[in-house]
């Protein structure tokens, strides 16, 4: 299975090749790629990451309003309220202790989370997951330990977090 693997892994370069290409391009940014390799190899996504501790939030707290402070939509299972001294707001994040928690559409969370929201409690290695509308959103983190959960930066969004 891993030389399948392999083999197709060398397959664009030698495309590549065979077009005439120098084979020495740079390869396009590519997150659900490179989570699939990072599967495949037992390696994480690379880029600046912390060791955090969170807490969760939903529409129905206290305070909590319908929109982050972007100014966007908060989406379920997706904003994360960040301290932008640390991490920079529009950041995409990868929670690898969140990859396979049931999402309110009833698919499986694949880890990603985008940074849009804040809160004043959010300082320093902190961040607080939004779980959606009401409290019994919270129940397919369960089984989370909100005391070490391990946040990577893979990318950066524009205007609001796809939702």
């Amino acid at each position: 299975m891993r030389r399948r693997l392999a083999a197709l892994a060398v397959l664009p370069l030698f495309f590549s090749l065979a077009m005439g290409g120098s084979g020495a391009q740079a390869a396009p940014s590519d997150p659900v790629g490179d989570l699939i390799m990072s599967v495949v190899t037992g390696a994480l996504p690379s880029g600046p990451g912390w060791n955090l501790k969170a807490t969760l939030y939903h529409a129905g707290a206290k305070g909590v309003g319908a929109l982050d402070a972007l100014g966007c939509k908060v989406v379920a299972m997706r904003t994360v309220a960040v301290d932008k001294n640390l991490i920079p707001r529009h950041s995409v994040l990868f929670i690898k202790e969140t990859v396979g928690l049931k999402m309110p559409d009833g698919s499986v969370h694949d880890g990603y989370w985008y940074a849009s929201d804040a809160g004043s409690a959010i300082k320093g290695k902190r961040i607080d997951l939004y779980t959606g509308a009401t409290a019994a959103s919270m129940a397919a983190t369960k089984g989370l330990n909100l005391s070490s959960l391990t946040a990577i930066k893979v990318g950066e969004f524009q205007g609001c977090p796809p939702g």
